[in-house]
């Protein structure tokens, strides 16, 4: 009975509904986000809001590749690591737009909304932190996951700097610094996608 799949089959299972439900929360927050960021005209909330998205999409990339060949898989995370990079660059033309078109974001909101979406990364890391070993979609997500974390923490900070200070630049650096982050994972998901198929 030793070999009858059972264990691959039921580790796919959790796999499938770890992957559910960060999806959902991303999905989520997403919406959450994007109104917030609107309302609040930060660029810090609108390019988080728009990593949810990625994010959201990279969990149904890889809900999709899970159980799958080995090539599907791969390129299932270089989808994944495209998303990230496009998303960043889509975040920096943000903050041009908002840097030239001006706006004064509101500090608290964008410190309310960040408490919230970090609360929200924290669940998802700690969820796909369960198969953060496994093959590289997960490895992907536990990447882009521990990013969001870090993008939130810096929407938090950049809040209170805006309302300390009454100025939209400290919004405007974080959308940066995230467009950073992002752009850095999905490059090296990229990297490491392209290591394994050559290994293969």
């Amino acid at each position: 009975m030793s070999d009858c799949g059972c264990e691959l089959e039921a580790d796919g299972e959790s796999q499938r509904k770890t992957l559910r439900m960060v999806l959902a929360i991303n999905a989520a927050m997403f919406v959450a986000e994007i109104v917030a960021g609107l309302l609040a005209s930060s660029t810090g909330l609108i390019a988080d809001s728009l990593d949810m998205l990625a994010d959201a999409s990279v969990y149904a990339i890889s809900l999709y590749a899970v159980g799958r060949s080995s090539s599907i898989r791969h390129n299932a995370a270089t989808a994944s690591g495209v998303l990230q990079v496009v998303l960043g660059i889509s975040v920096l033309i943000e903050v041009v737009r908002r840097f030239i078109g001006g706006g004064e974001p509101i500090g608290a909101a964008m410190m309310g909304m960040g408490i919230v979406a970090l609360i929200a990364n924290a669940i998802c890391l700690k969820l796909i932190s369960r198969h953060k070993h496994g093959d590289i979609n997960f490895r992907a997500s536990y990447i882009f996951s521990t990013n969001d974390v870090i993008a939130n923490i810096g929407v938090i900070v950049s809040g209170l700097l805006v309302l300390l200070l009454g100025s939209q630049i400290p919004d405007l650096i974080i959308g940066i610094v995230i467009a950073a982050v992002v752009t850095r994972g999905g490059w090296q998901i990229l990297t490491e996608a392209k290591a394994a198929l050559k290994t293969k």
